[in-house]
């Protein structure tokens, strides 16, 4: 069990950002997120989003260091990826000739 960050190599919103995640379960997660003063709001599906400058934080907190590939590996291996929903196929619409 432990909780994992990427880099913090995703630009929004002027800043770049890590994902926190954890191989583990959300509870987990959430708790962590908590002791290292990661708001709730900063929870998006099934990661944190952290700034650069909380990174150090993170991984003084416990953190392991990965790659995003790595982190994506671990987070699906342990069954708690939770990805965006992909719009439904276009379907022809009824009535058109």
């Amino acid at each position: 069990m432990a909780i994992y960050i990427d880099p913090p190599t995703w630009p929004g919103h002027g800043r770049m950002w890590s994902h926190l995640v954890s191989d583990h379960s959300f509870d987990e997660l959430h708790a962590f997120a908590a002791g290292i003063g990661a708001p709730r709001r900063a929870f998006e599906r099934d990661h944190y989003d952290l700034p650069a400058e909380r990174y150090d934080d993170a991984v003084r907190a416990g953190a392991v260091e990965v790659g995003s590939k790595e982190l994506l590996r671990r987070l699906t291996a342990a069954g708690l990826r939770r990805p965006k929903h992909r719009p439904a196929p276009r379907t022809a619409r009824r009535g058109a000739s």
